[in-house]
């Protein structure tokens, strides 16, 4: 297995996950290599030589800057475009060339690919949304698709992953000094999964050898209240004063604002679900308590 992005949360995560269960992985970094399991990338201008890849089952696009740093400035708009686009079409490139040998690209998406869409069942054949965000997503999606008609290619539509260095990291904060509560309505649907089945879903889409577009996000419908709450409740602190909608925009900026806070977006699993994988924490609540230890 090849995996790229292997720093971050997720991609570390997979990568210790892998190994444990006896699985030889490969890391592609961007600095010099550190034995014989680190392959350099990025940093000369070189493409990537594709026989780092030859012999493979898979390989991993989980590069991209985080989207939780605000506010998104121009600049830093620009990061996380060229943070995704530049490592995809790196690895689609050597994939193309390997030709029939190649192993399996599963690339990294953003359920943000769907925009905020209030009412809306979204599985994997709902259009592409209107925000910065989608937009990414679309140019991302792209790039992986460059790696040719023939090719086993699966992009990975991730929701904001419940754990503590991830969509939990600002609302621990909140949660612990008692000043969380909902953000804007609150009532707006966000997707969410729990870490575990992060990298089980990644697991398995290699396994079942799937392709095209798959959500990975948890099964059960949830609010912006319902993982706050859940969150207060496993601090035990309360859940009640209000972020307003027009304050967030002021810090953060629209962009991220409405990107990622007051989006309502039902994001439905259906083809991890159709293909048979199993949720290990089917609802925003047991995804909270796996993540959180409960207050003493």
């Amino acid at each position: 297995m090849v995996v790229a992005g292997a720093s971050g949360l997720i991609g570390r995560t997979l990568v210790e996950c892998l190994r444990a269960d006896g699985v030889e992985v490969t890391t592609l970094v961007r600095r010099p290599a550190q034995g014989p399991h680190e392959v350099e990338w990025l940093t000369s201008g070189e493409p990537l030589d594709p026989a780092v890849l030859d012999g493979a089952r898979a390989v991993v696009g989980l590069n991209g800057a985080s989207i939780g740093r605000f506010p998104w400035t121009p600049s830093y708009k620009s990061t996380l475009l060229w943070s995704r686009i530049t490592p995809t079409r790196a690895l689609a490139r050597a994939v193309r060339e390997l030709g029939a040998d190649a192993p399996q690209l599963v690339s990294a998406s953003a359920v943000g690919y769907y925009g905020s869409r209030p009412g809306a069942r979204l599985s994997e054949d709902a259009p592409r949304g209107e925000t910065f965000l989608a937009d990414l997503c679309g140019e991302w999606e792209r790039a992986a698709l460059g790696a040719g008609e023939d090719a086993a290619v699966a992009v990975i539509r991730t929701a904001p992953v419940v754990h503590a260095e991830g969509v939990l990291k600002p609302l621990l904060a909140l949660t612990r000094l008692g000043v969380s509560g909902p953000i804007g309505r609150g009532t707006q649907v966000w997707p969410w999964i729990s870490l575990d089945d992060e990298v089980r879903a990644i697991r398995h889409v290699i396994d079942a050898r799937l392709t095209g577009p798959v959500n990975l996000s948890g099964p059960t419908r949830a609010t912006a209240n319902d993982l706050g709450f859940a969150l207060a409740v496993r601090m035990n602190r309360p859940y009640a004063l209000r972020a307003p909608v027009w304050g967030m925009k002021l810090v953060l900026g629209p962009d991220a604002t409405e990107a990622l806070l007051t989006t309502d977006a039902h994001v439905v699993p259906d083809a991890l679900t159709a293909s048979g994988f199993t949720f290990t924490h089917p609802t925003v609540e047991d995804a909270v308590a796996a993540a959180v230890p409960p207050a003493s």
